[in-house]
């Protein structure tokens, strides 16, 4: 008769199969909204960077005129002033056809027209200076060009920007908060093992077995299933990721545009279930061990 060995020690103090507990799902959930959570923050981070560079520069000139010759007049004179100033370091006269495919959306085929009054727009980017000749142009503008109005970009943008970091320091903390969530499940699965399994331990520790030798079987196990959870997680939320990405692009936003996720981004999203697995290999050993000391 052939006598079979009895099955490996960590077969027996855990689970059979990555299948048979509810760890590695519940890995899977947490890891898909943790990855979910960062990749949130990075494009939030990416179109906060977009927009700290438009306020730290940034003006549009409208001249409103209904007569055209002034209105072209005017706009000439608008272009050799922030030409010539030394704290604007790039101008920008939006053409025609530009104005026309802009407004297309709202106004049709009629804004070809000769006859409709459309605004001259120029866009002034300071440089290194920064915004301190911006005053002097509003003044010296009002005075040459009385029907030019600036839009300062900075004033709808400075709440939007501060918005978006609220939002980013949101997502990081949520990414925080699921690493947190994450071990405690690995030190929940960890003492569940420890107590149904303990009269195996007992034998094995007569046998010899240290409390670190025990404790191997265990977190190579739970190491095991956190990364299978973790990269189901993970091919999950790139999926959604993706998604998300392409119905954000084709809305065609310029801002939203700036939310995208850059190489050095979707670098970090990979490690993301690698981590995932160093904690949960690290908290599992230090749990086990640390039970282990407890035990008579």
């Amino acid at each position: 008769m052939i006598v079979r060995p009895p099955t490996t020690p960590e077969k027996r103090l855990l689970p059979e199969g990555r299948f048979a507990g509810p760890m590695p799902w519940v890995i899977a959930i947490m890891m898909f909204l943790t990855v979910l959570a960062a990749a949130g923050g990075l494009g939030l981070s990416h179109a906060a960077r977009g927009l700290t560079a438009r306020l730290a520069g940034g003006i549009t000139i409208q001249i409103v005129d209904a007569n055209p010759d002034r209105r072209e007049a005017a706009a000439d004179k608008v272009v050799q002033r922030l030409r010539a100033d030394p704290h604007v370091a790039h101008v920008h006269r939006v053409e025609a056809a530009e104005m026309a495919r802009l407004l297309r959306p709202w106004l049709g085929q009629g804004v070809l027209d000769p006859d409709l009054p459309v605004p001259i727009l120029v866009d002034a980017d300071f440089g290194a200076e920064g915004r301190s000749g911006l005053p002097a142009i509003a003044s010296d503008l009002a005075r040459i060009a009385p029907a030019a109005r600036i839009d300062d970009q900075s004033r709808w943008l400075l709440p939007l920007a501060g918005l978006i970091a609220t939002l980013k320091w949101l997502a990081a903390a949520v990414v925080v908060m699921m690493a947190f969530a994450s071990g405690a499940t690995v030190t929940l699965a960890a003492r569940g093992a420890l107590n149904t399994h303990k009269p195996t331990i007992d034998v094995l520790h007569m046998l010899g077995a240290t409390d670190k030798q025990v404790a191997r079987l265990f977190q190579r196990r739970i190491a095991l299933d956190a990364m299978f959870g973790g990269v189901t997680g993970f091919v999950a939320a790139i999926a959604v990721v993706e998604v998300l990405g392409n119905r954000l692009a084709a809305v065609g936003s310029e801002l939203l545009a700036s939310g995208g996720l850059g190489w050095g981004s979707w670098l970090v999203l990979a490690l993301v279930p690698l981590l995932g697995a160093a904690l949960a290999l690290a908290v599992a050993r230090w749990t086990v061990l640390a039970a282990l000391r407890r035990m008579p």
